[in-house]
């Protein structure tokens, strides 16, 4: 009896100490083995000083980036659609759009938050019949704007040789998304229509700030910034300056687009290519 006593005794002692121990802390719940912060530290470089005197050569090129191209799928990745950070920036009025009607960004160009808000958040009133009272009642619909609608992006950007440094320089002016016209009614594709311009230097800061899945090293950050400065996407030439102010479609069609554009792009190449033949 008394050595179950003490068994006991024991027994009380060991487990009121197991208990009386500190518990330690849970560390907090992240998604990955190692915390991610690199991201929020990063900015954008500025570009170099480019002088007038110092162009040789200007070529201004239009061209489309087409999100439906495999290399091209990051700009639709739905963690982060490229088009809805757009849009949001310009929502929330940290960044300014033009009107697609020019891609100067002029003076007089600049589109009213309330104008972009009514025509890319549609509100309808459709009747439903009230099965208790079998009348006709009319019920709002508030539609607001699917960047699965933009297929497209159409980039603004000016090539130069600049002498001083020996260099071809290519600058993203602008860029305006594309989207696709729906009718209410039967909601068929009518074609497509630009939203609105925006000034590119004015974009990197925002776009910088976003990562973008890299199917390659998910450890390596890539940004739409990255993307765009170290070209890393696929697109064909829609238009270069010209004394018609014509797009390409609008003097040739079929496969004669794609040679023209093709003839462009070499166009360019051949120019550098030349200038450092023996």
């Amino acid at each position: 009896m008394k050595r179950l006593f003490v068994l006991s005794f024991v027994m009380f002692i060991v487990a009121t100490a197991m208990y009386a121990q500190p518990t330690t802390p849970s560390a907090p719940r992240q998604d990955g083995i190692y915390k991610r912060t690199l991201l929020g530290t990063r900015e954008i470089i500025p570009y170099d000083d480019i002088r007038e005197a110092d162009i040789y050569w200007e070529k201004r090129i239009w061209r489309n980036i087409d999100f439906r191209e495999k290399i091209n799928l990051a700009f639709t990745w739905p963690v982060d659609p490229f088009v809805q950070i757009v849009y949001d920036a310009v929502v929330s009025g940290e960044l300014k759009a033009y009107s697609p009607l020019y891609d100067d960004f002029s003076e007089g160009t600049e589109l009213p938050l309330e104008q972009i808000i009514i025509k890319f958040n549609r509100t309808d009133t459709t009747w439903i019949l009230d099965e208790e009272t079998y009348e006709e009642k009319p019920v709002i619909i508030k539609t607001e704007f699917d960047y699965q609608t933009v297929q497209k992006i159409q980039i603004k950007e000016d090539w130069v040789f600049d002498e001083e440094t020996s260099t071809m320089v290519v600058r993203i002016i602008g860029l305006t998304m594309i989207r696709d016209r729906i009718d209410p009614t039967t909601g068929e594709t009518l074609g497509s229509e630009p939203m609105f311009w925006i000034y590119y230097p004015d974009l990197r800061g925002i776009i910088i700030r976003h990562e973008v899945f890299n199917e390659k090293n998910s450890a390596r950050y890539l940004t739409f910034e990255d993307i765009f400065e170290m070209r890393l996407f696929s697109s064909y030439i829609v238009k270069e300056d010209n004394v018609y102010d014509r797009f390409i479609e609008n003097y040739t069609s079929g496969i004669d687009q794609v040679l023209e554009s093709e003839r462009i792009k070499q166009q360019i190449f051949d120019f550098e290519h030349n200038l450092w033949e023996f």
